[in-house]
This record gives structure tokens, sequence and C-alpha cells, in this order.
């Protein structure tokens, strides 16, 4: 059974407040360096250190167990086409192609409800889909 929007963004809200911690303890280095002092604005390594820390927790919990602890609360899965759990391509294609979704207002996500198979975007362009699978 393919997943409403409202579900979808539920999931979302529940893995912001997760990835924010676990960015917040990948900044602590940063500000430990500076000697307690904030990251400097436009600090390079700092940005990709916060994007490869964005990318290890989604990519690591779909491409292991197909579904993020938020997705998990929604008990929403990510599958192939097949309706087996995504492999490492898969799950790295998808996470930069919700980078894309992201960027104009959203547009990616939004795009389910015109869709004919309910797939966003970066479902499309991974060959994934997010799936609800009720008790």
């Amino acid at each position: 059974m393919n997943t409403g929007l409202g579900r979808r963004f539920g999931a979302i809200v529940y893995d912001s407040l997760l990835v924010l911690a676990v960015l917040f303890l990948g900044t602590l280095p940063f500000v430990a360096a500076a000697g307690g002092e904030p990251v400097e604005p436009g600090n390079r390594l700092y940005q990709l250190t916060m994007l490869l820390l964005c990318y290890v927790f989604f990519v690591g919990f779909w491409s292991g167990y197909g579904r993020t602890l938020g997705m998990q609360s929604w008990r929403l899965r990510i599958e192939t086409i097949e309706g087996r759990k995504p492999d490492l391509r898969q799950s790295s294609v998808r996470f930069f192609a919700a980078l894309l979704s992201w960027l104009p207002a959203g547009l990616g996500f939004w795009w389910q409800l015109f869709d004919p198979e309910g797939l966003a975007w970066h479902d499309r362009l991974s060959g994934t889909r997010l799936r609800h699978y009720p008790r």
C-alpha cells in the first residue's frame, strides 16, 4: 500500500529530531577545536561534515533496515519496485535526489499528489517507493 503525504511528512518530522541530535553531537568537536566559540559561517569542512552525517544516517538506515526510526514509528518502509530493501547505490541516489526534492519549495514531495503511482521525485529517480504497512 502506498503512503500518503501526511504520513510521509510525519516520519520526516520524527527523523528531523533525530538528525538534529546527530548534528548537535557532530558540531561539538568543531566548537571544542574553536575553544568554545561558534563555528565560523562558511566553514566548508563543517558543512561537509554535517552533510556526511546526514548521508550516513539516512543511507545507513535505508540500506541496512529499509527504514529510519521515524519511518518505523509511522509503519513505513522503503523498498525497490520489486519489494526488496534498497541497496547502497539506490539509497545514495535517493538521498541526493531527496535534497533536490526539497529545493523548489518541496515540489519533489508534493509531486506525489499528482503522480499516478503516488511517487515523489526521489522515489522515481532511485527506483524505490515508500510503503505503509498497517498493523
